[in-house]
């Protein structure tokens, strides 16, 4: 990838800088919060080389890139002045409904902090690990020291939040540290549980902050708006250093005596309620989150959940929801794994190959879901199947782990030694399992003929090499849902699931019919193959919009050129399918199609060769 070119590309795609009120990444994506998502380009930005998907959701504009997104980040870093925390226009924020709003808010604030936790919770589940087999003991320094360096993150989270949380309210950066600080500091943490505590005659009671989410959010968000007061009026002269002492000596004792006894009151009843859950009906907490995990993952909600994970460590001290996970993650892997080994389409294999590795040892299963269990349907339902049977088995042992992490094959030691190490493997091997025989056994609908290579095919007599005019994924005509094309009455030919919002020309040719609602191009080759690319079914209704016709009725173009655009994504909402039959309408002198392409297709790739009446006397 080149990750200059693919940043350029997307910053274009979503209207550029200007448009783009925040920008931050998680583990697979960059996620953009947009002053107008009208003026994205979906398509376009689809279309980017290194782009897998495009998601919106959660109130952001999700560009789904894969392992390789902290560099394209990192390049739009070096073009723009974006980063963490966006530009300073705060009232550019979205304001959709409260869901939308908190998905946003969780996710900018937790996403720079996520690959540090990741790192240091998989260094303490190793800990953990080389503690439970007996190499190496508690009692020496060694272990104090790699203890301090894989706990260290986790317990003081309260400050790493106030530094995400002030870039996302616009406060403070170090005031906000300054309030976490407090509610850490040596002589204060001893105090949690004594009774008798008083603030100036009112009576409180402290409860541990340590590795807590909420207090600091909720201080942080109020610290923003009194700051904004304070600056509006106090005196040039002293509100730089006045300012932040007001805030300090007000919002440490808010905490102490309201915010912080009130979000203990709620975190713990969510934790008691997560173990009851899992003590009274485990199977049924284990298969939802084995089961809709990876759906959570589809809309890019998955890193919303954070809180609960970390919510669930403050009050319990371990983590019964990530255990499930595992079996979810894994699931997904096995099933792109079954793809590999059945698939007999080499493109196919090509992506299943690293989809699998990554998904495996890593834990990032956005490229097996986006480009190859999604489109095939039966994979990913196979994988949901495998999550929801191996979440529930491995609930039902009592696993849990003592470390966040992200649950991927390399982050397994987390739960080595926490539950029931029987019911684990039980419910590993039936998450991998169940999905990889399935998808290997019965299979998933792929065309019998492989791809056609990447050289042209050497066309005889008046033959006509038809090449891809769309990227995306190429499925019989028979799978059309339209019967007309289903059955070949308006010609043979392939249909192709797009992927982005681009019609190419397939060959050097006439265009015979320009359709000014944009939903259909007529081609005509030198050689007298007429071919028809029709983009999805029913589309005429739309009367034109979402389409940008960029030829007319008997332009002369050659085969690479644009011909039409078109918003897939707008499309789709408007409740039309995208499958785009290309099919030869002069079936009387190209009366036979062979080397017709299957599976992942991109532009001017050989899709089909139109042979003609002369080739087929001849032969």
């Amino acid at each position: 990838m080149d990750y200059s070119k693919t940043a350029a590309g997307v910053l274009q795609g979503v209207g550029g800088e200007e448009n783009v009120r925040s920008l931050v990444h998680c583990a697979t994506r960059l996620r953009f919060v947009l002053k107008d998502e009208s003026r994205a380009d979906s398509a376009a930005v689809k279309a980017v080389p290194g782009v897998v998907t495009v998601a919106q959701a959660g109130g952001q504009y999700q560009v789904v890139i894969g392992n390789d997104v902290p560099d394209v980040y990192a390049e739009i870093g070096k073009m723009t002045k974006l980063g963490a925390g966006g530009d300073d226009n705060a009232d550019d924020a979205p304001k959709g409904n409260l869901f939308n709003r908190f998905i946003s808010m969780i996710s900018a604030i937790f996403t720079p902090l996520l690959w540090a936790l990741a790192g240091t919770g998989l260094l303490k589940a190793f800990l953990a690990a080389a503690v439970t087999f007996g190499w190496i003991g508690t009692d020496n320094s060694t272990y104090a020291v790699l203890n301090a360096l894989s706990d260290g993150l986790i317990n003081f989270l309260p400050m790493a939040l106030a530094f995400t949380a002030a870039r996302y309210f616009k406060a403070n950066e170090f005031t906000a540290f300054a309030i976490a600080a407090a509610l850490l500091y040596p002589t204060i943490t001893p105090l949690v549980g004594v009774e008798g505590l008083t603030f100036f005659g009112i009576p409180f009671t402290m409860v541990t902050y340590v590795s807590s989410v909420i207090p600091i959010i909720v201080i942080v968000w109020l610290q923003s708006h009194a700051e904004k007061f304070l600056y509006a009026k106090l005196p040039g002269a002293v509100r730089r250093f006045v300012t932040p002492m007001i805030v300090v000596l007000l919002a440490v004792p808010i905490v102490f005596v309201v915010i912080g006894p009130i979000s203990a009151i709620l975190s713990g009843a969510l934790g008691n309620g997560i173990g009851w859950v899992f003590e009274n009906a485990p199977w049924a907490g284990g298969a939802i989150m084995g089961g809709f995990w990876q759906v959570f993952v589809i809309f890019g909600l998955h890193w919303g959940l954070v809180p609960l994970f970390t919510l669930e460590y403050q009050t319990t001290g371990q983590i019964l929801l990530i255990g499930p996970v595992f079996a979810a993650v894994l699931a997904q892997a096995a099933a792109v794994a079954g793809v590999w080994v059945r698939a007999r389409n080499k493109n196919l294999k090509s992506l299943a190959a690293p989809a699998t590795l990554s998904g495996f040892l890593a834990g990032i299963t956005e490229p097996a879901i986006y480009g190859i269990n999604l489109p095939l349907k039966r994979p990913f339902a196979f994988g949901i199947v495998g999550g929801v049977i191996g979440g529930a088995i491995i609930a039902m042992g009592g696993v849990f782990s003592t470390a966040f992490v992200v649950p991927s094959g390399l982050a397994l030691p987390a739960l080595f030694g926490n539950g029931n190490m029987v019911m684990l493997i039980i419910g590993l091997a039936a998450a991998i399992a169940i999905p990889f025989l399935l998808t290997a056994i019965v299979g998933f609908t792929e065309p019998e003929e492989d791809a056609a290579p990447a050289a042209a095919p050497a066309a005889s007599g008046n033959d006509v090499v038809v090449l891809s005019p769309v990227d995306g994924t190429v499925v019989p005509l028979s799978e059309t849902p339209d019967a007309a094309f289903a059955e070949g009455s308006l010609g043979d030919g392939v249909a192709i699931k797009p992927r982005s919002g681009a019609v190419y020309a397939p060959f050097d040719a006439v265009v015979a019919a320009a359709f000014p609602t944009g939903h259909a191009i007529g081609l005509r080759h030198a050689d007298g193959a007429e071919v028809l690319i029709h983009i999805g079914i029913d589309t005429v209704k739309l009367a034109g919009a979402h389409f940008d016709v960029k030829v007319t009725t008997g332009q002369e173009v050659k085969a690479g050129d644009l011909l039409v655009e078109f918003d897939g994504d707008a499309i789709e909402r408007a409740g039309y399918d995208l499958t785009t039959p290309v099919i030869v309408t002069n079936g009387e002198l190209y009366p036979g199609l062979a080397s017709r392409a299957s599976g992942p297709i991109g532009h001017g790739e050989p899709l089909f060769t139109a042979v003609s009446v002369e080739s087929t006397l001849t032969a």
